[in-house]
């Protein structure tokens, strides 16, 4: 059975950082806490690939870590386009 190239196993290669935690030399923190006393502190992890976030703006980042952290068990969309106003 031939190995699929996307999906899950495209998921797993990516290398995901948490947007919501900086670090002090440019970048951000791995995804993810350990049990340590110092990740016990960090607030709730908004998650994205490294090539995504890359990509967003100062102001997405904050959106979404925002809605994350205000609801974390839910699902939120990392770019939230805007409506459109009706005529």
């Amino acid at each position: 059975m031939a190995k699929s190239s996307g999906g899950l196993t495209k998921w797993f290669k990516q290398d995901w950082v948490d947007i919501g935690s900086k670090k002090k030399g440019g970048g951000f923190a791995k995804c993810g806490r350990t049990k340590q006393k110092k990740d016990a502190k960090r607030k709730y992890p908004k998650c994205v690939p490294k090539a995504k976030a890359n990509a967003m703006s100062k102001g997405q980042i904050k959106s979404a870590v925002k809605r994350k952290r205000a609801n974390p068990m839910s699902k939120v969309k990392t770019i939230v386009k805007k409506k459109g106003k009706k005529k």
